[in-house]
C-alpha cells in the first residue's frame, strides 16, 4: 500500500473557519494563532487538515474576500515554521453543505446543477493559483462529506472535472477524493480509478457510530443522555444501533463478530483492495470520539483503529484539535491527553 507521505498523523482545525458559530473576524484571527501550531508540531502530529467554508473565501456573488485567504496563507506560513503540512478542504461550498443542522438544504442539486458547478471550479481555481508554489506542503481536498449515496455516478463526473481544473494550475499537488454517504469507507470502491499518481482515496471513521456520537445533540435520534461504553460485544452494539438509529451499516457486515482491531480491519477492507489495486495511498480525513464519552473508553477505541492505521500505512487527522465536541485541547480530553499521544 503506498503512503500518503507527509500526512500520516494529523489533526483537524475544525471550527475554525469551517462550522463558526458566528462570522466574526475576531474569532478568524483568534481561535486558531501560531501558538496552536507550535503545538500541534509538538506533539508529533505532520499535517493539519483545515477546513474551510465558502463563505469565508468568497462573497455571496462569488468575488474572492482577499481576508479569508490571508487566514490559509498565515496557516501556511505557521507550518512551514514548525514543519508541518496543510491539507485545504472545502468544507461547504456555495449551493451545498453536508451539515445536518441545515434541514432544509437540497443535498442532490449542487451534482445536477452546472451553475453551482462551475461556481465551485472557480472558487477551487483561486485556492490553487494561490498555493501553486507548494506542491509538496499543501493538499487539496475538493469537499466534505458527500452526503447522497445515490449522487455517486455525478459525484465522479464533478471530480474528474475538479481534476482536471486544478491539474491546469497546480500539476502535482496531492488531491484528497473521498466518497459518498458522508465519506463512508463503504464507499471508497465506488470512486473512478485515480486521474494521476498524486490522488488520494479518503474517507472518515466515527464507527460505530452508537459509541461515537453516544447524545450527540445534532442527531435527532440520540436522547441526550445517551451513553456507551467501548468496546461491548458486536451483539449489543447491533440491538443498540438498530433501536436508536435503524439497522445498517458497518456493525452489520457478516464478517463483524467481534470488536477490536479486527473490526476496523474488515471494514477498511475494500477501500483497501480498491486502493491498492489503483495504486492510490488511503487517507481517513476524520475520526474520533464524541466528548461525552468516558475517557478510558476513547483510549480503548483510539488504540483500535490506530492499530490498523498502522498496519495498513493509512495517513489519519483527528477530529478536532479545538471544541467542535471533540476537541484535544478541550478540559475533557486533557485528561487523557498523554495516553493518547502515547497512541499516536
Amino acid at each position: 500500500m503506498r503512503r500518503f507521505e507527509g500526512f500520516q498523523k494529523g489533526v483537524n482545525l475544525g471550527g475554525w473557519i469551517s462550522q463558526f458559530a458566528v462570522y466574526d473576524p475576531v474569532h478568524f484571527r483568534t481561535f486558531i494563532t501560531k501558538a496552536d501550531i507550535a503545538y500541534i508540531a509538538s506533539l508529533g502530529f505532520d499535517h493539519v487538515r483545515v477546513p474551510v467554508d465558502y463563505n469565508v473565501l468568497e462573497d455571496e456573488a462569488g468575488n474572492p474576500l482577499e481576508s479569508g485567504f490571508d487566514y490559509l496563507r498565515n496557516c501556511l506560513a505557521w507550518c512551514r515554521e514548525y514543519n508541518l503540512n496543510m491539507l485545504i478542504d472545502l468544507h461547504e461550498c456555495y449551493g451545498y453543505s453536508f451539515d445536518p443542522l441545515k434541514k432544509d438544504m437540497d443535498r442532490s442539486r449542487f451534482f445536477y446543477d452546472d451553475a453551482l458547478q462551475n461556481r465551485f471550479l472557480r472558487l477551487w481555481q483561486r485556492i490553487a493559483e494561490e498555493f501553486k508554489e507548494e506542491p509538496d506542503r499543501v493538499a487539496f481536498e475538493p469537499l466534505n462529506e458527500v452526503v447522497l449515496w445515490e449522487v455517486a455516478d455525478a459525484w465522479n463526473a464533478l471530480i474528474r472535472r475538479y481534476i482536471e481544473t486544478v491539474r491546469a494550475i497546480a500539476p502535482r499537488h496531492w488531491l484528497v477524493i473521498g466518497g459518498v454517504c458522508y465519506n463512508s469507507v463503504m464507499s471508497v470502491e465506488l470512486l473512478e480509478a485515480p486521474y494521476d499518481d498524486r490522488v488520494v482515496y479518503n474517507f472518515h471513521c466515527y464507527e460505530p457510530m452508537i459509541f461515537s456520537h453516544q447524545g450527540a445533540y445534532w442527531m435527532e435520534q440520540f436522547p441526550s443522555d445517551y451513553r456507551i461504553s467501548y468496546p461491548q460485544s458486536v451483539e449489543v452494539y447491533r440491538a443498540e444501533t438498530k433501536r436508536i438509529l435503524g439497522e445498517g451499516g458497518t456493525l452489520f457486515l457478516p464478517e463483524v463478530t467481534e470488536m477490536g482491531p479486527a473490526y476496523f480491519e474488515i471494514i477498511f477492507k475494500a477501500a483497501l483492495e480498491a486502493a491498492g489495486k489503483r495504486n492510490a495511498p488511503l487517507y481517513c480525513g476524520e475520526y474520533g470520539v464524541i466528548d461525552l464519552a468516558d475517557n478510558p473508553s476513547k483510549i480503548r477505541w483510539l488504540k483500535d483503529i490506530h492499530s490498523a492505521f498502522e498496519k495498513f500505512s493509512i495517513g489519519h487527522a483527528l477530529w478536532n484539535y479545538k471544541e467542535k465536541d471533540f476537541g484535544l485541547v478541550d478540559e475533557r480530553f486533557a485528561e487523557v491527553k498523554d495516553d493518547f499521544i502515547a497512541v499516536i
